[in-house]
């Protein structure tokens, strides 16, 4: 069964609302998260107060089979894809921070969950944004759950609102809801940027099938998952502060 409804109780907004007059800043843990999960905000964010998006991991491991790519050839395609995304969907080069992070390492108990938190908060601070938001503790990745857990701390440093958006868990688990009660739940209309939301996931070639070829066993998004996306609005659930 697949989660593709959004349900009345999520109440619509208009990105202003979610952004308010600030920047925003997003984390995504791999090169696509962003447009996937919330390439409309960002569109709007952009085109208002601006955003800022920080990549966790070097989103290497899509391929490992790969000899004809090699890790960090891999990394620079991943780098160069999210930048003509983040153009797609109305920024620069200079609105994206690389962290550099493994891909799919990120539960390592070497990797300074603490430390990465007060970097993204002092980035906070510098852009003047009061809004955080990041993938959902839902979502069945390691570098998933691990990225809302930085942005918890992130937010507790800086007192800002702090929202997740499904990705994984929206398409695989029918009742991720019930693992984020308590949150309020937000439905953004995303019909006036879908084309460039749609030109922003598509932005990510590698991971739609093309550039790396030679990895039978490599990730490839599944066309629906990607209908879901580009034709749905997107949903953010608010964690409030207690």
């Amino acid at each position: 069964m697949i989660a593709t409804d959004t349900p009345p109780l999520a109440r619509p907004v208009t990105a202003s609302y979610l952004c308010g007059p600030y920047p925003i800043v997003v984390l995504a843990p791999h090169p696509d998260d962003e447009s996937l999960g919330c390439g409309g905000l960002l569109a709007n964010a952009f085109a208002g107060h601006g955003a800022h998006v920080v990549l966790m991991t070097n989103g290497a491991a899509s391929h490992p089979g790969s000899r004809g790519w090699p890790a960090r050839q891999r990394t620079d395609v991943r780098a160069r894809e999210l930048d003509a995304a983040i153009r797609e969907l109305g920024g620069t080069a200079e609105d994206v921070t690389r962290l550099g992070l493994p891909d799919a390492g990120m539960a390592d108990p070497s990797v300074p969950v603490f430390s990465i938190a007060r970097s993204i908060a002092a980035l906070m601070s510098r852009l003047g944004a009061r809004c955080l938001f990041a993938t959902a503790p839902t979502d069945p990745h390691c570098d998933h759950e691990v990225t809302a857990e930085i942005a918890r701390l992130a937010a507790r440093v800086t007192g800002a609102r702090l929202m997740f958006y499904p990705v994984w868990s929206r398409w695989k688990q029918p009742d991720f809801r019930t693992e984020l009660a308590g949150m309020s739940e937000y439905r953004l209309d995303t019909s006036a940027v879908r084309e460039r939301k749609a030109r922003a996931i598509a932005a990510h070639q590698s991971q739609h099938g093309k550039i790396f070829t030679d990895d039978d066993q490599g990730f490839v998004l599944d066309p629906g998952f990607v209908r879901l996306f580009v034709e749905t609005d997107e949903i953010f659930f608010e964690e409030h502060a207690t």
